[in-house]
């Protein structure tokens, strides 16, 4: 930062502190970063949209589906030479890279998430990478938000309030829903809903809402307006298409993990690129409505225009033929979570919630014209059954149901379908729960302890960093060692009680206490006879630095009685951690979050 610049921001906080109250000053935060994270969303919608239409343009129109193959992989491979010869940096998946950030990094992020996720996410989508902008539009205004706070010196709760104040306004803005966009921060990032939150949370949201009405004025992603109530006789249905729904998220996180789990076999990211670019080029060749996000397909079937939304196929195909629409629409099911993961695995910056949605809808709309054309005489409102297969997969795949119920909810502009949004969302939440214990944003946080959760204790446990109370300055013995070495050269010049044990590879053998040699040390006659090997003893637990959590590491002590406990790194002694030590971390770690 220049040296002006550096000399007006003290000036500013000088005048804050006298003049602004701590809560008045988040609140015009709030605004801020509601305001940034709108705009974030705004250029990235924009420019996803221009990259679009640059290829919609005339002189492309008789090579449609060539692009179709083609501009993906094209896509990809200016986000490989961005990311290789500019950023060289990871760009993670834009919630879990957030959630990380909270719980591991005290809600510090980098810069570089700010313009990282405006120029690739955009290219991936924009030539037709199957994925979705919501992550990234995430991503981007909460770098924005961490970013903002540590500008003006907000101590750790406040910086992680303002990323939820971001997520909130990306939300809300790519979704004009301020509602559900609340309950999205809330569910997703496990925010405290106490009152001085939430009024941060609805002012982000408002302030992002207000700035894309301004900017895109009153269109909307999703245009719909509900005409079809909601009928009690179809309760049956509606619970059907749960169980359907649920099942559809659990395939979908299955195939997102194993896909994922496949590309990172290759380490070469070139390699990632060419199978996955090849792959995506002839998933969206053979099925066109893949292409891009894939708001065309949601809003085209909200329409009741299944024609427009399947568009035009390689393949000869009798669309008059209802049975065929339902098998395409199927397939698009399938197919949409293939295509986005392989996206990801290729390389290519997107999210997980727009195609999602996409597959949902497809679902939902399948589901009912299977209903309507069966033959028993039974009638469905096809618009309706979309959104509730758009709910359905949003609350089984994301484990978000609240988010998914309120969503659709705003969307229609009523709440003529709650009923039936909250039977569908509920049982393919409980469904895929049973299957997949985590979201696909959750789960590598799950399986390391890196998980932010509503307990606060796990999750202040879970701040900590390990490597902050390792201590290391301990006398280190080696088995032949004798007792007169011992006492001259460790016990005499430690002030320790304790003395680790290793062999010559610095494997942790044993340890040796003070009060195991305190009743021979005057015994010279013992000095010689003695040697460390027979002294030491294996200690009441061990920490493994590459696999424990600090969860762990407070049950070990607890389930131990021990005050002290070695710490192993790669199968070598590292250090020790004491019990003390950690708990004044841990009442110092919670002070930051609370205060």
């Amino acid at each position: 930062m220049p040296l002006n610049a550096k000399s007006l921001l003290r000036k500013f906080l000088i005048w804050r502190y006298k003049h602004v109250s701590e809560r008045q000053f988040i609140y015009m935060l709030s605004i801020l970063v509601g305001f940034l994270a709108g705009m974030g969303t705004v250029v990235l919608k924009n420019l996803t949209h221009y990259i679009r239409y640059f290829f919609n343009l005339y002189i492309f129109k008789d090579y449609q589906s060539s692009l179709y193959f083609i501009l993906p992989i094209i896509g990809l491979l200016l986000v490989y030479i961005i990311k290789q010869t500019w950023l060289k940096k990871h760009i993670g998946h834009g919630i879990s890279t957030t959630l990380h950030a909270i719980s591991k990094l005290n809600g510090i992020i980098p810069r570089y998430n700010i313009y990282a996720g405006l120029i690739t996410a955009p290219l991936t989508v924009g030539f037709g990478g199957s994925v979705g902008l919501q992550g990234p539009a995430v991503s981007v205004g909460a770098a924005l938000g961490s970013n903002a706070a540590r500008l003006f010196h907000m101590n750790t709760k406040t910086r992680m309030l303002l990323i939820g104040c971001a997520a909130t306004g990306a939300m809300a803005s790519m979704f004009k829903a301020p509602i559900a966009a609340i309950v999205f921060a809330i569910e997703i990032f496990t925010l405290d809903i106490a009152f001085t939150s939430l009024i941060p949370l609805l002012l982000a949201s408002v302030s992002a809402v207000v700035t894309s009405y301004f900017f895109l004025g009153t269109d909307v992603l999703l245009r719909f307006e509900l005409i079809d109530k909601f009928q009690i006789n179809d309760i049956l249905f509606y619970i059907v298409l749960g169980l359907v729904t649920g099942l559809m998220s659990v395939y979908f996180s299955k195939v997102f993990f194993s896909i994922t789990n496949f590309f990172k076999q290759f380490e070469s990211r070139a390699k990632r690129l060419v199978i996955g670019g090849l792959a995506i080029g002839t998933m969206l060749y053979i099925i066109p409505p893949l292409y891009g996000e894939g708001y065309g397909i949601m809003n085209n079937l909200l329409k009741g225009d299944h024609l427009a939304a399947i568009g035009e196929t390689p393949f000869s195909l009798d669309l008059s033929n209802i049975w065929i629409v339902i098998a395409l629409l199927f397939g698009i099911t399938i197919f949409k979570a293939i295509a986005m993961t392989t996206t990801f695995g290729a390389g290519g910056v997107g999210g997980v919630f727009i195609p999602t949605l996409v597959m949902g809808s497809a679902l939902g709309n399948a589901f009912a014209k299977v209903i309507n054309n069966i033959g028993f005489g039974f009638h469905v409102s096809e618009s309706n059954f979309t959104l509730l297969g758009m709910t359905g997969l949003m609350a089984g795949v994301l484990h978000a149901p609240l988010t998914a119920i309120f969503l659709i909810a705003e969307i229609t502009g009523g709440y003529e379908l709650f009923v039936p949004l909250m039977v569908v969302s509920t049982i393919s939440f409980a469904i895929t729960k049973y299957y997949v214990s985590h979201s696909i944003y959750t789960l590598k946080l799950a399986n390391r302890g890196e998980l932010i959760t509503h307990n606060k204790d796990q999750n202040v446990l879970m701040m900590l960093e390990i490597d902050k109370v390792i201590e290391t300055n301990f006398v280190i013995l080696t088995p032949e060692m004798t007792l007169e070495h011992i006492l001259k050269n460790a016990v005499a010049k430690s002030s320790r009680n304790h003395f680790p044990v290793v062999n010559e590879h610095n494997e942790f053998l044993g340890v040796i206490r003070l009060d195991d040699i305190r009743h021979m040390m005057f015994n010279t006659d013992l000095y010689d006879k003695v040697n460390a090997e027979s002294l030491m003893h294996a200690d009441a637990g061990i920490i493994n630095y590459d696999e424990d959590s600090m969860n762990d590491i407070m049950m070990k002590f607890k389930t131990s009685g021990a005050w002290n406990l070695p710490v192993i790194k790669g199968g070598k002694y590292y250090g020790y951690i004491s019990k003390s030590k950690l708990l004044s971390a841990y009442r110092r770690q919670l002070l930051n979050v609370t205060h």
